[in-house]
């Protein structure tokens, strides 16, 4: 994985996802649903990235501005968290984060 910036990083983790509003991939089984509609907190999220990709967590726990995202997504609810979406479209490098981000967003409630 190439460096990221804080910004980028912060899509990445919790927004990834949703870029797929437009359905540019359809290898994943409704990826906008299950992060936009996580019932998931914080912790749980940070506990299921640890355990599913210790690499991309250890960034992650480096970088404020990526925890401090998680924090203000998970806080909002669905249709604030769908305006990210239209965030993350923006971005293509998070493009190849969407598969982790869907299996953290479909995970997080065992942790």
């Amino acid at each position: 994985m190439g460096k990221l910036s804080a910004a980028t990083l912060a899509v990445a983790v919790s927004g990834v996802a949703l870029s797929l509003t437009a359905g540019a991939v359809v290898a994943f089984a409704d990826p906008v649903d299950s992060v936009v509609n996580t019932t998931c907190n914080y912790s749980q999220v940070v506990a299921a990235m640890n355990a599913e990709s210790p690499a991309f967590a250890k960034q992650f726990n480096a970088t404020p501005a990526a925890q401090a995202w998680v924090r203000t997504f998970l806080a909002s609810p669905p249709d604030q968290r769908q305006q990210f979406a239209q965030q993350a479209q923006s971005i293509p490098a998070v493009q190849q984060y969407v598969g982790l981000v869907s299996q953290i967003a479909n995970t997080c409630n065992n942790y």
